[in-house]
C-alpha cells in the first residue's frame, strides 16, 4: 500500500519534558497549545516480518545507533480544510500498530531524513469500532508492549497520557488544506511520564538511566537483534497483530 501523504503527530509532548528532567532541566512551565506535525516519506513502508537493513556508507565505529519508535497511526477519509478536532475525528477510517525507524548517530541536520528509515506497519488494520470500549476520546485506550530479543523493554499506555488526540492531529493537518482520503497520521512515539514501565524508544531508556548511572547502560540495537511490538485488547487477543524484525548487516 501507499498513502498519498504520512504524517507523524507528537501528540505526547510530556516525552519532551521528560528528556529535560532527566537531564537536569527544569520542567517547562506552558506546555504547547497545538501539536506539532512532521512530514515523512509516504512511497515505501516495511511489512510486519520485513528485515530492517541499512546502508553501509555511514563511517560509523562501533555499528550505527539504530533507536525506534512504538506508537499508533490512523487512516483517514476525506477532511475539509478548516476542520475542527471534533469534525476531523469523524475522518478517522483505521487505526493501525506503527514502528519508526531512527538513526541516532546521523549528525542532527541529517535526522529528520537521511536518520529516518521506512516505517513498519502492524499487519492488521482496524475500524474504530472493533475497539469498543477502549476508543473513546480520540485515543486508544490499551497499551502497547516493545520487546527486544523477546525481553519486555516498554509497556506503555495509549491513551491517559496522550495530550493531543487523532481529530486534534488530524485538525492541526487541515488549518491550511483538504486532507485527501488515505492519509496517514501517526501519534509519534507512545510515552510515559514515569518510566518504571520501561520507555516506547531506546532514546529514553538510556536518558533515565543517566542520572542514577553515570552514563546510560542499555545499548542500540545491533545487527541480529529483533523487535518485537503488539498491542493487546481487554479480551487478550492482539489488536492488530504484531511486528517481529531482525536487524541485519547491509548486504544481508
Amino acid at each position: 500500500p501507499r498513502a498519498c501523504q504520512f504524517v507523524d503527530g507528537a501528540a505526547f509532548p510530556r516525552r519532551a519534558a521528560l528528556q529535560g528532567r532527566l537531564l537536569g532541566e527544569d520542567e517547562p512551565a506552558v506546555q504547547p497549545a497545538l501539536p506539532q506535525l512532521t512530514h515523512n516519506a509516504s512511497d515505501h513502508f516495511l511489512g510486519p516480518t520485513d528485515d530492517l537493513d541499512f546502508p553501509s556508507s555511514e563511517p560509523v565505529d562501533d555499528g550505527p545507533a539504530i533507536d525506534f519508535e512504538a506508537g499508533l497511526a490512523v487512516v483517514t477519509g476525506d477532511v475539509a480544510m478548516g476542520a475542527s478536532p471534533e469534525t476531523a475525528l469523524e475522518g478517522v477510517r483505521l487505526l493501525m500498530l506503527a514502528v519508526g525507524w531512527r538513526l541516532r548517530h546521523l549528525p542532527p541536520g541529517w535526522n529528520e531524513v537521511q536518520g529516518r528509515a521506512a516505517t513498519t506497519f502492524g499487519p492488521v488494520a482496524v475500524t474504530p469500532d472493533e475497539l469498543g470500549e477502549a476508543w473513546a476520546g480520540g485515543r486508544v485506550h490499551l497499551s502497547i508492549e516493545s520487546r527486544v530479543n523477546e525481553r519486555r523493554v516498554g509497556l506503555n499506555p495509549t491513551g491517559a497520557e496522550m495530550r493531543f488526540h487523532f481529530g486534534q492531529l488530524i485538525a492541526q493537518l487541515a488549518r491550511t488544506r483538504r486532507v485527501g482520503a488515505g492519509s496517514i497520521v501517526g501519534s509519534g512515539v507512545v510515552d510515559r511520564s514515569d518510566p518504571a514501565h520501561g520507555l516506547a524508544r531506546i532514546d529514553d531508556l538510556r536518558a533515565a538511566e543517566t542520572p542514577a548511572n553515570g552514563a546510560p547502560h542499555s545499548g542500540w540495537l545491533r545487527f541480529g537483534d529483533t523487535l518485537g511490538v503488539e498491542m493487546t485488547g481487554a479480551d487478550g487477543h492482539s489488536v492488530f497483530g504484531a511486528t517481529l524484525q531482525r536487524v541485519v548487516a547491509p548486504g544481508g
